[in-house]
């Protein structure tokens, strides 16, 4: 059954972004150093939670303690964010790196294997993970992000797409964005948060650890690095199929994504399901957020995955 826009209201009563079962520690991998959120019994199977932007790992906060009670999690600000390093490169931020980066974070905690879950930029890069290191990875879940050559190929045959995509272009101007966006106290960028996002979704707890995060030195600039490296990689270099059990989550009302992105991605999978969620704008994890944690544990749980994705 769909939950009330007033349950989901009762829910962030009871469980904010401040308020979450985790240890908060430091990891150096791949030569960076990770602010992390890290809960769970270590000997239980690693998921690694990959946030968005301009999220940080606190956005995963209504999904922590139901992921912990079964598996090792580990929920990092990725490089760039938070309290993490922000190289100043923006090739530090290719897609490669950034892969690279979440195979050494599970490295770090002794998982030859895997699973990866990942929201908007942090979606983009659990499919890259999946791709370069299929190996490695388990099971991926993708929130509201598409497989990264699906986006380019879909935005030459989608004029709205484009029309939806118009900030990428925007953000590939040195200097400008990053002025715009922290202007009056980052005002602009969480407003757009906000318009992304069904209303009531964010809060002040929520404002509170967003500008907590994006006033570190160098954050905002690190943030839109993401999208210059990404639009510097050529369209053939993103055609990488993805061999392990995928889920993709996906909102038909998503404003900055239209459905087809998710058909176009689907295609890329040797095992893969979309589960649609029909009234969720763009953040899934608390717009839908008990529906979401009970999709997650039941794809990461089942014992007969082809039964879940084919």
């Amino acid at each position: 059954m769909r939950s009330s826009f007033h349950d989901r209201k009762a829910e962030k009563r009871r469980l904010t972004p401040l308020d979450i079962p985790a240890l908060v520690e430091s990891r150096f991998a791949n030569g960076v150093s990770f602010e992390c959120a890290v809960a769970g019994d270590s000997s239980n199977t690693l998921v690694i939670l990959l946030h968005g932007f301009p999220d940080l790992w606190q956005g995963w906060h209504f999904q922590l303690p139901s992921l912990a009670a079964e598996f090792r999690v580990l929920a990092p600000n990725q490089r760039g964010y938070g309290r993490s390093d922000k190289p100043s490169e923006v090739s530090a931020y290719d897609i490669d790196q950034l892969a690279k980066d979440v195979v050494a974070l599970a490295d770090s905690e002794g998982a030859l294997r895997f699973h990866v879950v990942g929201h908007d930029w942090g979606g983009i890069v659990a499919w890259w993970v999946a791709a370069r290191y299929p190996e490695r990875v388990k099971r991926l879940a993708v929130l509201n992000a598409p497989h990264p050559g699906a986006f380019f190929r879909y935005l030459l045959r989608s004029p709205t797409q484009l029309l939806r995509s118009w900030y990428v272009a925007l953000l590939q101007v040195p200097y400008l964005p990053e002025l715009l966006l922290s202007a009056n106290h980052f005002n602009l960028l969480y407003r757009s948060v906000v318009a992304t996002s069904q209303p009531g979704v964010f809060d002040n707890s929520d404002r509170t650890y967003l500008l907590d995060g994006w006033t570190q030195s160098g954050a905002p600039t690190a943030m839109l690095n993401y999208y210059r490296a990404f639009f510097r990689r050529s369209t053939r270099s993103m055609q990488i199929r993805i061999v392990p059990p995928a889920l993709i989550l996906m909102s038909r009302s998503d404003p900055t994504e239209e459905p087809g992105l998710a058909e176009a991605s689907l295609a890329f999978c040797d095992h893969g399901r979309i589960k649609w969620f029909e009234e969720a704008a763009h953040w899934l994890q608390r717009e839908e957020s008990s529906r979401l944690t009970h999709e997650l544990l039941a794809f990461l749980t089942s014992s007969d995955v082809k039964s879940v994705v084919d």
